[in-house]
């Protein structure tokens, strides 16, 4: 198996650009404006961000948003200079991005990650395990087999003590790459939307969190959970900007924008909106 370190973005379909305001609110004159470029927003974005603007309120800064619904336009606004920053993407797509456009977009504050999380496999419609350690020698994790997800999943259950892998960071990992199986683990690559179909044959199976959705299942059920590690932070969502945003005449605007989202008040809203399946970074 031929490891891949590039996430093709090209299947993505574009689609029409939707400009917002915040809130529709009025703009006073001595309010800065900080335009933030977003992916249109889930409830749970939705909620994380009225809380940031609750917090700027006394601030004297006001946002202004624009949603996409194409990943490949966010980036490109910025660069144009249509909006200051934007909240859409990780690590490891801002750094291909910068890779193919030859831009110097940079991250300037974490956000949150997405946590892939382990479910056991079920009987009778119970899990058959509590925790990754009561897998069974020779039994069946299903993951999902597309290059991204592969490695995550694998590097998930290095983090859960079951395998060892020869390549860590921001490296791709592949079922090649495993130097330690002691359980002699039978790890099976289908296609993601098929992996939460195979709790009931399998022992276990990491599940996307899109289709742990569709499928109704409870994600506090997962009996591991991906951590905050080296090996994961390559999936931490972040706020971007320009590499010299802070020559920009509302530089401190945009600070406060940030400084609002990385505070606990922002951070509960992000694990209750999404219940529990995104974890604060910061």
């Amino acid at each position: 198996m031929k490891l891949k370190k590039w996430l093709s973005i090209g299947t993505i379909a574009v689609a029409s650009v939707v400009l917002l305001t915040a809130c529709g609110s009025k703009v006073d004159d001595d309010n800065v404006v900080v335009k933030v470029g977003t992916m249109a927003k889930s409830d749970s974005e939705e909620a994380r961000w009225n809380k940031v603007e609750e917090l700027l309120k006394d601030k004297n800064v006001t946002i202004k948003y624009t949603e996409f619904t194409d990943y490949s336009q966010p980036n490109k606004a910025l660069e144009n200079g249509e909006i200051d920053v934007n909240a859409f993407q990780h690590y490891n797509f801002l750094n291909e991005w910068n890779k193919k456009h030859k831009t110097e977009l940079v991250g300037i504050a974490e956000t949150y990650i997405t946590a892939f999380r382990l479910y056991s496999g079920t009987e009778g419609g119970k899990n058959k395990y509590t925790g990754a350690k009561d897998i069974p020698n020779k039994g069946t994790i299903v993951i999902p087999n597309d290059t991204v997800n592969e490695s995550r999943a694998l590097y998930l259950l290095q983090s859960a003590g079951l395998i060892e892998l020869g390549v860590s960071g921001d490296i791709f990992a592949t079922l090649d790459d495993i130097t330690k199986n002691d359980k002699n683990l039978d790890i099976v690559e289908v296609d993601a939307a098929q992996t939460a179909r195979q709790l009931q044959s399998a022992d276990a199976a990491v599940i996307n969190n899109d289709f742990v959705v569709e499928a109704g299942i409870d994600p506090s059920k997962a009996i591991f959970i991906e951590p905050k590690s080296d090996n994961a932070k390559q999936w931490y969502n972040l706020i971007a900007a320009k590499k010299d945003w802070k020559k920009a005449k509302n530089a401190d605007a945009i600070q406060a924008v940030v400084d609002a989202y990385q505070t606990d008040d922002v951070k509960k809203v992000i694990k209750d909106s999404s219940k529990g399946l995104d974890e604060p970074v910061w």
